[in-house]
Parts: structure tokens; sequence; C-alpha cells
């Protein structure tokens, strides 16, 4: 019997993006103004359409070099000056998720350092970095009081998702390094931890359990002055893809 295309129902495919960076000490989202209907006004997480020409990492890819303007290395890669990890999240299936047509997502996770304002594209009017607690409030109230209304779409589970993933593979993975420059010192990684975490550290504990794990970090040579006070060492991400022991994360 022939095959007939028409005998399957049609669907489209779309890649969404979490893209996490640590900000003022805070774990934020990019997160985009829809332009366009559905969901016309409303905040969403950046992503479209995958192109017939894709494959689903270069779709991830496109997207976030639109939005960011940075470069994706696969997760096994080593992070470049001007890129960012990026690894496929989950897929997204409801039938009832899109109101346009049957659309399922590919979710993408991507995590980079300290990143500059978004400059909004596509369909999107406005763009902006905005902390994960915020937008994970549905219905609750932003720091400036303002009443947070609900992401777009289903993207509030695929960003609290997204947010787990970050926060447990940094206790067994290098992962945490992807939020630093290619040189940082021992605090401004602690900080990264505490802001994915949503947890304050001890200091001296966390430096003895960093620069104790083999193959995590590795000295530079260098020092900066950057944060104040004293010169503090200079690190780099000591190759290393799985953390023996764990860094578990507290107890809150």
């Amino acid at each position: 019997m022939p095959y007939d295309p028409s005998d399957y129902p049609p669907f489209a495919v779309t890649v969404d993006l979490v893209v996490l960076t640590v900000r003022r000490h805070a774990l934020c989202a990019l997160t985009v103004r829809r332009g366009e209907q559905p969901f016309q006004g409303r905040w969403a997480l950046p992503g479209g359409f995958v192109r017939p020409d894709e494959d689903l990492s270069q779709a991830a890819a496109r997207e976030l070099a639109e939005e960011t303007g940075l470069t994706a290395h696969e997760p096994s890669e080593p992070a470049q000056d001007n890129g960012a990890h990026l690894e496929q999240l989950a897929t997204y299936g409801d039938p009832k998720r899109d109101p346009r047509m049957r659309v399922v997502s590919v979710a993408h996770l991507a995590l980079a350092p300290d990143l500059p304002a978004p400059r909004p594209g596509g369909d999107a009017n406005s763009a902006r970095w905005a902390p994960v607690e915020e937008l994970l409030e549905q219905g609750g109230y932003g720091r400036d009081g303002e009443p947070v209304a609900p992401l777009a779409f289903d993207h509030a589970q695929i960003l609290a998702d997204g947010v787990e993933r970050a926060r447990s593979k940094i206790e067994y993975s290098s992962l945490a390094t992807a939020f630093c420059p290619p040189e940082f010192t021992v605090g401004e990684l602690r900080r990264v931890y505490e802001a994915v975490w949503g947890v304050a550290l001890d200091p001296r504990n966390f430096h003895r359990k960093v620069t104790g794990t083999p193959g995590f970090l590795v000295p530079t040579g260098g020092t900066t002055t950057r944060q104040g006070g004293r010169p503090a060492q200079l690190f780099r991400a000591g190759g290393a893809t799985l953390l023996n022991p764990p860094m578990l994360r507290p107890e809150v």
C-alpha cells in the first residue's frame, strides 16, 4: 500500500531556550515580550520554529545567536570567550500547548557568564533579563511591586525544568564554571553557586572543597583585585566533567 502523507496529522517543531546567567548575584533568565499573537504582550522564553534545512541543535544555536550574540559549544567542549554552554533539555508536546496548531517544542538550556542587556529581534518587541524567582512566581509580585503575569505557553514549566537541571548538574559536574569568565576567583565561583542554589555558603569550606577536588580548578598564576580588597588568586576550569566528591546542595 503506497504511503500517503495526508494520512498523518501535520505538526510543527520549535526550539525554546532557557538562557541563564548570573547578574547582580541573582540567577536570571532571558525573556522576550511577544509582539504577535498568540499571547501578544506576554513575556516568554526566546525560541522559534525549526527551519526545513536545520536540525535541532542548529536551530537552537541560531536562536541563541540571534537573541544574545553568543556562539554555542557542545557540552563536552570547553567554553570559549564569547561562547555559551548549550544542551538539550526536554521535549514538550501537550496537544494544547500552542493555540495555533499542534506544536512540539524541543527545549534547550544555555548557560553563559554575566551577559549584557539583550537586543530584541524577530517577533519580540522587547527583551530583558529577569530573576528566575520572579518569573516562577506565577501570579505573584516582582521586586518593583508590580504583578508578575504568567509566562506564555508552557514556558513556566520549561523554565522550572531548566533551572532545576542547572541546580542539579552543578552538584556533580563543573558546569558552574560556564557562568564564569575564562579566568575567575574562588569567590566569584562561590557566588555562582549561591545564586543558582539560592543559599549562602561558608567561604572557607567552599574554598577547601573546590580547590581540593581533582580536575575542577587550575591556577592561572595570576591575581586580581576586581572584587576589592587583597589580590585574589585566579583560576580556570580544569577540564573535569564529573566532580568526585560532588558539591552537594545544602538543604534549605
